[in-house]
């Protein structure tokens, strides 16, 4: 981690952690490296330790299999959802929130009660409100002050009649099509694939939906969730944001109620470590596979060992590639054609986790919340790890600023250096808080080259994705990119499908 700053630089401490990609870079390069000594043997071996390869181990060893192996190229697991910690303090370093699941989200629900975080009360489920995020939840800085909730308010009676107008449409698709989280639980048909094969501001636009506010809004949703505008992601995958979940109400609507999240200080670093705690011993970090090629009677890798600074041969009977679907592509020797098929593009990301001397000065209106939103900005704001702390003492916050980058700017994000990128966020926040740049201490930042898979048009119902969605046999697909997009509930429950469909 790199520290100190450059001479043009504000004198702020910090660097680049969490990621590696050097490593990744090996895969790129694709040389092999002649491998010697002994062969390690595992009976099945997880490429890849994020959401989904943790809720792989989990289910194989739930049921029975305990000869697993999992191998990461970065030094902690759980992938995008990992945490960190800064002066004491733990904040997240990617995904920072989980929604209470649906009713279709039953993996994830019975894992959420395996680890005390729900219960059974007179047939209803009961959630430990330590781990529900703390009130004030959410605000947004617009008009020269902040305002509760991060919608921002409709600007006359026009703009009010287009947010009910976009509610009504909403409400519809979730009444006459259907749509579910993870989203392969929901009947795939016709007018789902008419909605796939369209841009979500196509579809707006066809529906008269113009208002500066609502667009606005709606961008940052899927920029949120997607990693891309809503002139990037598919009318499905916009409706889907919305339909899957809790709907869309517009300001007054009397059912308007705020969803309810589990987070923590670490964000959803909180359930990766839960996760990896049991599987601590299988558990193989720093090792960058670089071929897996499956033989008559199993499957032999070859990785390169950081730590080592030398190749290891690993066999077994069976292998998951729980990694982004076109890392599996590289790994494979001899990938299946859907693979070779898919054409798949991934959002660049970076957090930025900010310890500060002293309490920001409060602005006019809602007073500050875990989530923290500037109306207008490319970015995605902030929240504040200390938000979900139970100690009541007055304490400055710690900050987690996330921006969604654009693809084009993926070679900046690596080429760059980390201070750049720090007065790139320092900046930005300092529109709704100027004396944040002179409060600033250290900055730690993430940088995730391709973050989350963007749902672009047409890939949705690609028969390439729904082929190694059902892929079955000695090696088999878990990650959220079989989804199409990037989140919790779809990567767990990747993880615990690709499972059963194991040939051991």
């Amino acid at each position: 981690m790199a520290s100190g700053c450059s001479p043009d630089a504000p004198a702020w401490q910090g660097g680049w952690v969490g990621t590696h990609p050097e490593r990744a870079h090996r895969l790129r390069a694709g040389e092999l490296p002649a491998a010697g000594g002994p062969l390690r043997r595992a009976g099945v071996i997880v490429v890849g330790s994020g959401i989904a390869g943790l809720a792989c181990a989990r289910q194989l060893a739930r049921r029975g299999v305990d000869d697993i192996a999992l191998l990461d190229l970065e030094d902690q697991a759980g992938g995008n959802s990992r945490g960190h910690e800064l002066g004491g303090v733990a904040c997240p370093l990617g995904a920072h929130y989980l929604p209470l699941p649906g009713p279709q989200a039953r993996e994830v629900a019975e894992l959420l009660h395996d680890l005390g975080l729900a219960s059974e009360q007179f047939g209803r489920t009961v959630w430990d409100e330590r781990h529900l995020c703390h009130s004030p939840q959410e605000r947004l800085f617009i008009d020269g002050e902040w305002r509760d909730g991060l919608l921002p308010p409709p600007d006359g009676a026009a703009s009010l009649a287009q947010y009910r107008r976009f509610a009504d449409l909403v409400a519809r698709a979730q009444g006459e099509l259907g749509f579910a989280m993870p989203s392969h639980r929901a009947p795939w048909t016709p007018a789902h694939a008419a909605l796939d094969a369209l841009s979500f501001a196509a579809w707006l636009d066809g529906h008269g939906l113009s208002d500066a506010r609502l667009c606005w809004y709606l961008d940052y949703c899927c920029r949120d969730d997607y990693g891309a505008d809503s002139h990037t992601v598919s009318a499905w995958a916009g409706l889907h944001y919305f339909a899957s979940r809790h709907g869309f109400h517009a300001p007054g609507d009397e059912t308007a109620e705020r969803e309810p999240v589990l987070t923590w200080p670490e964000g959803n670093g909180w359930l990766s470590r839960r996760l990896a705690e049991p599987l601590r011993e299988r558990l193989h970090l720093g090792r960058t596979v670089l071929r897996v090629t499956e033989q008559r009677g199993g499957v032999e890798l070859l990785a390169w060992n950081e730590a080592a600074g030398a190749p290891e041969r690993w066999a077994a009977r069976a292998v998951v590639l729980a990694t982004p679907l076109f890392v599996a592509a590289r790994l494979l020797a001899a990938p299946p054609e859907a693979l070779r098929a898919l054409k798949q593009a991934h959002a660049p990301w970076l957090t930025a986790n900010l310890a500060l001397r002293e309490p920001l000065l409060a602005r006019p209106g809602a007073p500050p919340s875990w989530d923290n939103v500037r109306y207008g900005s490319a970015a995605l704001g902030y929240v504040d790890a200390r938000h979900q702390d139970l100690d009541p003492t007055p304490r400055p916050p710690r900050l987690t600023a996330y921006l969604a980058l654009p693809q084009a700017s993926r070679a900046e994000l690596l080429a760059k250096p980390w201070q750049h990128w720090a007065r790139a966020v320092a900046a930005d926040l300092a529109l709704t808080h100027p004396d944040l740049p002179d409060k600033l201490e250290r900055i730690d930042l993430c940088r995730f080259g391709h973050a989350m898979s963007i749902p672009t048009p047409g890939l949705r119902g690609s028969a390439a994705l729904a082929a190694l969605h059902a892929q079955r046999g000695r090696v088999v697909f878990a990650h959220s990119d079989l989804a199409g997009y990037s989140v919790f509930e779809e990567a767990y429950t990747a993880g615990v499908e690709a499972a059963a469909r194991l040939s051991l």
